[in-house]
């Protein structure tokens, strides 16, 4: 069940102690993603915290898409980010893109200009690094700080029109060389890039930098609190030094929290990036990936991703969740929400040899034992089932209680069957067991006159529906510990096992993201990518048990 009331947090601490001392009459937040690529699940963190933070205190929250890098941006992306938000259940107030305030961005540049806050650069970009010193010596000043506010108007208008090659300008803030704060060096505010933007085209070859656009989108926005992630920690002096010398009349507050980190799990746009142009996966929403995409693509849903982000909860120091943790919530979703079925990943065949040859028996069984509201379904049984290969062995070890040679078990929902032939191919390989049953112990029957330890799944042979079944590991094997080493290296080449297995006939009309469990094997989702009229595909969402705990 999903819980939405959430426990106190330092920002929204900070939310409280605004309202009441009167700082802000109400609560406007933004999610604010670059459509550089699909969001990842510490996105899904961010989209969780500004909407309920805002719906909490009776608020708004924008989507606004920070569009200032038209050679990394994409309308793909914008739209994946709209549905990605819309699928985890949250309703923006309005949308916005940071290029629709691309004129008003210039007039605030050149009132910096006009106030001597700003100027024009020609330091190369190496120029720049070396001349903006270490975290222990001071920078230098470029020899071009000191332009006569006429001469940096002049040619920071020519960059606009675009009488200068990408580089070989920039428009600087004008602040202290000197400061403990590299990020308060005369940071570079507009650069010159003759690129055609998927939302603006070829109006602009000037783009306005991110530290310098984004607090300049708060504030045209009114927004109160501008919640990031920590590494902006050391660019709020410059946040709010923007707000202040561009003379915006709202003034939003920048707080930061610990980003979402998470075991085997890469939280990266540009090397999720990197997995997909050099296809080690199968694109953005590749089951494997953990972009809102591939979760939801695997079977993830909704309430587990809103709960998983909610008992994360918010926090000041960075620290890393395991991944279970992800999968327990999403089994707790799906526990009761899904019907049970029985389905075989690596079949072997198996002949009852004393059924009647041409009977078929319909066995009415409900989909779930704890939820009956799911129905029931009818599963054939015949002469001939498969059963899964893993629950078969010829020479088990003590207190092997599945089928072996002699052995009796339960065919769950049918009867019992014991194994008296093994059948081999001429690689010595089994392909094949003959078994006979006991027409006295059907399930339901009432039958008490023997037990026994072990019950299997299984599906009727002749009625089973052929399905693909794909089985995910980890992608990412260990987090970087060795410098020669890149997070390439660390790609788990076993992630993804496809098996040709077999589903009760009644899975036979299922639709893309329809959800199962599995008996015995797991949760698995439709997969809408490749299931087609002529084939089935499942995704494995999650195992049935994990040792993981949470505290609750």
């Amino acid at each position: 069940m999903e819980n939405k009331i959430t426990s106190s947090n330092f920002i929204k601490n900070i939310v409280i102690e605004d309202l009441e001392s009167g700082n802000y009459k109400e609560i406007i937040t933004r999610f604010p993603p670059e459509p550089n690529g699909y969001l990842h699940i510490g996105h899904a963190k961010s989209i969780v915290l500004n909407f309920e933070l805002a719906d909490e205190f009776k608020g708004r929250t924008n989507l606004r898409f920070d569009d200032t890098n038209p050679t990394k941006e994409d309308t793909e992306y914008v739209e994946s980010i709209k549905e990605d938000v819309e699928w985890l259940g949250f309703d923006w107030e309005e949308l916005h893109f940071a290029s629709n305030y691309f004129e008003e961005m210039y007039n605030r540049a050149v009132l910096l200009i006009k106030n001597g806050k700003a100027y024009v650069d020609d330091l190369t970009p190496e120029e720049m690094r070396e001349y903006r010193g270490t975290l222990t010596q001071p920078g230098k000043e470029s020899p071009y700080r000191n332009r006569t506010v006429e001469e940096n108007l002049d040619l920071f208008e020519r960059m606009r029109k675009g009488e200068f090659k990408d580089g070989e300008k920039v428009l600087r803030a004008k602040i202290d060389m000197a400061s403990p704060n590299i990020t308060m060096r005369d940071p570079a505010i507009y650069r010159i890039a003759h690129a055609s933007h998927h939302n603006t085209g070829d109006k602009w070859c000037i783009y306005p930098m991110y530290d310098f656009a984004h607090p300049l989108e708060d504030a045209i926005e009114g927004v109160t609190h501008s919640i990031c992630t920590l590494e902006f920690e050391d660019h709020r002096p410059l946040y709010d030094w923007v707000i202040r010398e561009c003379e915006m009349e709202s003034k939003p507050k920048q707080i930061e929290f610990a980003r979402l980190n998470i075991t085997n799990t890469v939280m990266s746009k540009r090397k999720l990036k990197q997995l997909v142009d050099e296809n080690f996966v199968d694109g953005w929403d590749d089951p494997r990936m953990p972009t809102i995409a591939g979760l939801r693509r695997k079977g993830f849903t909704p309430e587990a991703m809103r709960n998983f982000c909610r008992a994360i909860g918010v926090a000041k120091a960075n620290s890393t969740v395991d991944a279970q943790m992800l999968e327990h919530f999403v089994r707790e979703d799906l526990e009761h929400k899904a019907p049970k079925v029985m389905a075989v990943l690596r079949p072997i065949k198996v002949i009852i040899t004393n059924y009647p040859e041409n009977q078929v028996e319909m066995l009415e069984v409900p989909y779930h034992q704890d939820a009956l509201e799911l129905g029931n379904r009818q599963i054939p049984f015949s002469r001939e089932i498969y059963i899964d290969s893993e629950d078969f062995m010829e020479d088990p070890p003590k207190k092997y209680f599945r089928l072996f040679p002699g052995n009796e078990v339960r065919l769950k929902e049918a009867y019992f069957v014991k194994c008296n032939e093994v059948i081999k191919d001429q690689n010595g390989n089994v392909v094949e067991l003959h078994c006979t049953y006991d027409p006295e112990t059907k399930s339901g029957s009432g039958f008490t006159g023997r037990k026994v330890k072990g019950t299997i799944h299984w599906v009727d042979a002749k009625n089973a529906v052929p399905a693909e079944i794909r089985l995910y590991e980890p992608l990412i094997l260990n987090e970087e510990t060795d410098e020669d080493k890149t997070f390439l290296d660390q790609v788990n080449p076993n992630s993804l096992e496809v098996l040709q297995g077999f589903v009760e006939p009644s899975m036979k009309n299922a639709k893309a993201h329809d959800k199962f469990q599995f008996i015995r094997q797991g949760y698995f989702n439709v997969d809408p990518k490749y299931t087609n009229d002529d084939k089935i595909v499942f995704n494995r969402i999650v195992s049935l048990k994990s040792s993981f705990k949470v505290n609750k």
